[in-house]
């Protein structure tokens, strides 16, 4: 499944039954709630890297993407619009970049 399959999913449930679907019952519970789930399942994912667990830090970063999508949707957050910042972005030093968001 590429990002874009599960960001088009994410979307295809915002009208799903919350009964029947997790993203739909996320969804439902409003950006907030989606934003909060994300932060914990980000916290999840330092906590495995911490502990150098290469398993389960790949479970939770997928759950963290999976998360962040949710999240972004929630918001009416295009997935293209994020790839589009990471494009301009791309080739770009990190250091400049940050530089010039001040």
């Amino acid at each position: 499944m590429t990002f874009d399959e599960l960001f088009a999913t994410i979307e295809a449930r915002k009208g799903a039954d919350p009964d029947t679907s997790w993203t739909a019952k996320l969804l439902a519970k409003g950006p907030e709630k989606c934003a909060e789930k994300f932060g914990e399942e980000a916290i999840e994912a330092i906590i495995e890297a911490v502990k150098d667990d290469k398993s389960a830090l790949t479970s939770e970063a997928a759950d963290v993407i999976y998360h962040l999508f949710v999240m972004l949707a929630a918001r009416d957050v295009a997935l293209a619009d994020v790839v589009a910042v990471l494009e301009q972005r791309q080739g770009m030093s990190g250091l400049v970049e940050k530089a010039s968001r001040t």
